[in-house]
């Protein structure tokens, strides 16, 4: 107490938490205060001040909780009294959620995924001075209208290089790495409202590309003059028969091939992009082909089972593969997976569920997908079938 005045403290409820925020700047004499009613006595001048100044701070304290609730900020006891107080409540941005994301990702992606942040974080760049003339906006921006109008700008973009303009898929994707990011948003509290909450994902059914038995082997008994050329083929086949992505058969050192439980070799590793384990019997042919690059110095050099080769250059050869063995599609690497998937193993009756462990899915429903491409097989070999008996 000082010259028979004392401060007020104003107390708050919420979320259940109970806190005071004192009213330093305010003092009263306690003859005009109402100790029961917590307010000024309403029988004096004095008093009726005291409770219009308490007025002016409850609508004060509203006009923060109103202000915070349109930013989309978390209400809690801090940052209402951060806000009443004005002690400079930060306000996130999604440049700065983008930079938290990639650096955290940093630890648990493999840069083949990671880069695709970065590609998505350049095309919001791109949205964000094509819409609002500028690089950057707070979060509490980020609604269901700036979801829809992010994707009207992927469909309608036009590359001004060589590439093709965005599928469905493609827009579908960068649409789910932005999502992701506002959820990180949510879970740090930089924010509460879900701008994807009323958004529907729209996906095209896409049939995957994979080699008939006949085109196979057509390429496994083709014998090129190009060195190059064969050793794409070996390993092309190769991961036609094991399921391998470019990057795992890439990595294959001596350690990975182990003595399964059937006495044969095996295949132990683990997916680069998902870590998650891979455990397969080597098939003959692809024993065959292991077997060719056992003394290749080539592959000694580089402390691994095959050459080292990139897989840009690895695509550019198939192309020349496919022309020469008459292969009308267009001849990727992943496409040896797909084969695998379909040709090789689901094709000749080995369950679904063997299949999606082999491949290193965590899920059935992706390997489903494949079980789908093979109804196309049915009804074209029942087409062939229809030309036979006519």
């Amino acid at each position: 107490m000082k010259d028979g005045k004392v401060p007020i403290s104003l107390g708050l409820v919420i979320n259940g938490e109970k806190s005071y925020i004192a009213l330093k700047n305010y003092q009263v004499e306690v003859k005009h205060w109402d100790k029961d009613k917590g307010a000024g006595k309403r029988t004096s001048g004095e008093g009726r001040k005291i409770n219009e100044y308490l007025d002016e701070v409850r609508m004060m304290i509203r006009d923060c909780y109103q202000e915070l609730q349109s930013k989309g900020r978390i209400i809690s006891m801090d940052t209402i009294k951060d806000a009443f107080l004005g002690n400079g409540d930060p306000e996130y941005t999604l440049s700065r959620l983008i930079e938290y994301h990639n650096e955290q990702a940093k630890t648990v992606l493999q840069w083949g995924t990671l880069k695709h942040y970065y590609v998505t974080q350049r095309y919001l760049t791109k949205f964000l001075l094509s819409q609002f003339t500028k690089k950057d906006v707070f979060l509490h921006e980020i609604n269901y209208k700036f979801i829809v109008d992010f994707e009207c700008f992927l469909r309608n973009h036009k590359p001004v290089d060589h590439q093709k303009p965005m599928n469905n898929n493609g827009v579908m994707k960068h649409l789910i790495r932005l999502r992701k990011m506002t959820n990180l948003a949510i879970r740090l509290e930089w924010t509460f409202i879900d701008p994807f909450k009323n958004y529907k994902f729209k996906y095209e059914k896409v049939d995957k590309d994979f080699l008939t038995e006949k085109e196979l082997l057509v390429m496994e008994e083709k014998i090129f003059t190009i060195e190059r050329l064969n050793m794409v083929k070996d390993l092309f086949v190769f991961c036609c028969y094991t399921g391998l992505a470019y990057v795992d058969v890439m990595n294959l050192t001596i350690d990975h091939i182990i003595i399964g439980i059937d006495g044969e070799n095996w295949i132990k590793t683990f997916r680069q992009k998902t870590r998650i384990p891979v455990n397969n019997p080597i098939l003959p042919k692809a024993q065959l082909i292991l077997g060719k690059y056992n003394d290749d110095p080539r592959a000694h050099a580089c402390g691994k089972l095959f050459p080292a080769i990139s897989n840009q250059k690895v695509n550019s050869y198939l192309k020349e593969i496919a022309d020469v063995c008459g292969i009308k599609k267009n001849l990727t690497f992943h496409i040896a997976r797909h084969t695998f998937a379909t040709t090789v193993t689901l094709s000749n009756g080995v369950p679904i569920e063997t299949v999606s462990k082999m491949l290193g899915h965590t899920k059935i429903a992706t390997t489903q997908i494949y079980a789908r491409v093979l109804e196309r097989k049915v009804s074209e070999d029942m087409a062939n079938l229809r030309k036979k008996l006519g």
